[in-house]
This record gives structure tokens, C-alpha cells and sequence, in this order.
């Protein structure tokens, strides 16, 4: 069996990759680092370190991997004879994997099971993103496209922090969790040990994006804020800890009543992500996880989704706008976003900026809000 896997960063080689090494796949990393394609080619194993309670190392062979960039024919070929493609690049990225992947089933032999093709990012519904990138490519209707590739999405859960220079050994947290959608499979799922096959994705995806990836970028902007470096350092504190705390308790209330989630279920998986939040043996930074800032405060993202749905339902959103206002003060003179976040606030007016920035219409609820944390901080920019 073989798998093809976009993008072959920290989490390409340390979660995806890895479970599917454990199920039995050759791996071909498709990547535009030079760089890294040439140290992973140059090695004959990786090693995935496991850091924190339970943690163990992992080895992984059997791999090897294209640039992308200078040889599409070699990756055309790959995923043409390929049973799995994956992805982990960004939502923004899935476009550019799009026409690799048309190439690639316009060469695949028909007698082939169909190409089983699962987006691994932060995003919901990113697997369906890549697969209208392919139709609109291909010129295909979704049901001649069917009997080639198989589009599942899934939800996908690893803290994998920045990393140590050279090398392509992985350190990453023991906790990770990979759920996939089971219908689009039929009665042929991919072997993946560890990932799990759901009927309904949404709650999955949205627990995630709205308990860890809030929680954690909640963490990251009010310890930016303190003058932390490390997100396990921020959470010792008990101010900036009661403050993320207090955020997912909202998106927590959000959850049980959109999914009809046990609230007392919900608030162990709550318990659980904040203490891997603590794991100290993580080499995790607050600018790591708080890069990107426009992003984070984009409509359906992490902040504005989950405070969005849960002010339309008369849920308290006050602790996640306190995270946003953290947000808006977030400076990093190396993320671009970061940089162009403070210009847009000394150059648009609140208004502007706000319907800009998070993509709300001013009629809504939660658009005042916005508007007040944004004032405010323009406000402390030109005192």
C-alpha cells in the first residue's frame, strides 16, 4: 500500500504520517523545501518523540519525498498508482495540491479502487475545499469524478511544536486524535490504527477547533500579553488560566446545545485539553500558537465562529471577547499577519476594520462587541 502525503513539515512527519506508517503504507512526501525534501530523502529513518506522561518513541520507515516545486511529474506519477492521499499544508494551500491531484487521476488506471483523498488541516470542511478545487480543475462532474477518488473529511487533533534546526526527527505531545468521516469509504475504509471512523463529523471537528484550537490561542494572546514565552508557563499562571477557562466554558456551552453534547463529557474533554495545554515537557511558545492573528479572527475560525453561533442563542460571550481584544494587542515583528494586524488598527476605522477583519454583517449581535475591543485598542495605539 502507498500513501502520499502533502506537506512534510512537523505535523506531516509527526502525527499523519506516522499512523500511516502504523497501518502499513510506504510514504512519498510531497513538499517545496528543498531543504527538507533533500534531509528526508538522505535519511532511512525518523524518529517521533512522544514528550510528557506516557510518552514513548516511534520509528518510522519505509519513506521518501518529491519537491513538488521541480519534479510534478515524479508526484503526478506516485499518486496515480497511490491507495491514500493526505494533506496537511493549510486550508489556504489545498488549491495549489488540486492540480497534482487532477494529474494524477487523469493517469490512474480505472481497474485501481478509487483514490481515498482526506484533508488533515485546521478547517472545517477542508476535504470538501480540495475536491471542488478538483472538479473546477478537471472540468468533471462530481459523479465521473466518484469512481476515481473517494473525498472524506476529517478532524484531526496533535500539538506539535515548533521544532529544533536539522533533522527530521519529530517531537510532539502522546495525545492525538484523527477522526474521519465514514460514509464516502462504503464498506472500504483505509487500515489507519488509531485514527476513528465517525457518521457525523461536525460535532468532532467543531469540539476540536472550538475547545483546542480556542483554548490554545486563547493561552497564546493573553501570555503574549503577560510577557510569557511558553504556553505551559502561561497556564501556571492562575489570572491568564482562569481566563482561558473561562472562554471554553463558552464555547463548551455553545457545544452541548448546537451538538446535545453531555455536558459533563464535554467538560472532561475540556479538563484534558487544558492539561495537555500544561504539558511543560513541550517546547511550545506563545508565538507559535498565536501567529497569524487575521486569520484567527476570521469569520468561521475559532473566535468569531463559536462567539458568532453562541450570541445568536443568548450564550455569554464575554470571556471570548476578552480573548479577542488579547488578540488584537498580539505583536510579532516575524509574523506578517501579526505586523499587518497592527497597521490595519492605526490606518481603518473600527467599523471597517471589524466587518474586514471578522467578516460579520454590522447588524449582528456580536458586531458592537467587536467594534468596542477594536476602538479600544486604536485608542491605546495613538495615546
Amino acid at each position: 500500500m502507498k500513501a502520499v502525503h502533502f506537506g512534510a513539515g512537523n505535523i506531516g512527519r509527526g502525527f499523519v504520517g506516522l499512523l500511516l506508517h502504523e497501518g502499513g503504507y510506504d510514504l512519498v512526501f510531497s513538499d517545496v523545501s528543498a531543504a527538507l525534501v533533500a534531509a528526508i530523502n538522505d535519511a532511512s529513518s525518523y524518529t517521533v518523540h512522544e514528550v510528557g506522561e506516557g510518552g514513548v518513541d516511534k520509528q518510522v520507515t519505509n519513506f521518501r519525498a518529491i519537491d513538488s516545486s521541480v519534479d510534478a511529474e515524479s508526484l503526478v506519477d506516485e499518486i496515480a498508482t497511490a491507495d491514500v492521499v493526505t494533506t496537511a499544508v493549510g486550508p489556504t494551500i489545498l488549491k495549489f495540491v488540486a492540480p497534482h491531484i487532477v494529474a494524477g487521476l487523469a493517469l490512474r488506471d480505472p481497474s485501481l479502487a478509487p483514490l481515498q483523498i482526506m484533508a488533515c488541516e485546521n478547517a472545517i470542511g477542508a476535504t470538501d475545499q480540495l475536491r471542488e478545487h478538483v472538479i473546477e480543475l478537471s472540468g468533471e462532474s462530481w459523479d465521473a469524478l466518484a469512481s476515481r477518488a473517494v473525498f472524506a473529511n476529517t478532524a484531526v487533533d496533535r500539538i506539535v511544536p515548533a521544532q529544533a534546526q536539522g533533522g527530521v526527527d519529530v517531537t510532539v505531545e502522546p495525545f492525538y486524535e484523527w477522526a474521519i468521516e465514514r460514509g464516502p469509504f462504503g464498506d472500504a475504509p483505509p487500515h489507519i490504527p488509531g485514527a476513528h471512523f465517525v457518521d457525523d463529523l461536525e460535532p468532532y471537528i467543531e469540539r476540536k477547533l472550538f475547545t483546542v484550537n480556542t483554548g490554545h490561542a486563547t493561552t497564546a494572546y493573553f501570555g503574549a500579553q503577560a510577557g510569557v514565552e511558553r504556553i505551559s508557563d502561561a497556564l501556571a499562571d492562575p489570572a491568564i488560566a482562569a481566563k482561558v477557562e473561562a472562554a471554553l466554558e463558552e464555547t463548551s456551552a455553545l457545544l452541548v446545545q448546537k451538538h446535545e453534547l453531555d455536558a459533563g463529557v464535554q467538560g472532561e474533554y475540556r479538563a484534558t485539553i487544558l492539561r495537555r495545554f500544561r504539558n511543560d515537557a513541550l517546547p511550545d511558545t506563545v508565538w507559535r500558537v498565536g501567529r497569524q492573528p487575521l486569520r484567527k479572527l476570521s469569520r468561521h475560525e475559532r473566535f468569531v465562529g463559536p462567539a458568532a453561533e453562541a450570541i445568536e442563542r443568548g450564550l455569554s460571550v464575554d470571556a471570548l471577547v476578552a480573548a479577542m481584544a488579547a488578540a488584537l494587542e498580539f505583536q510579532d515583528a516575524e509574523d506578517a499577519q501579526a505586523v499587518e494586524l497592527q497597521q490595519l488598527l492605526r490606518e481603518r476605522d473600527a467599523e471597517a476594520l471589524t466587518a474586514e477583519v471578522t467578516g460579520l454583517d454590522a447588524g449582528h449581535p456580536l458586531f458592537g462587541r467587536i467594534v468596542e475591543i477594536v476602538a479600544a485598542r486604536q485608542a491605546a495605539l495613538s495615546a
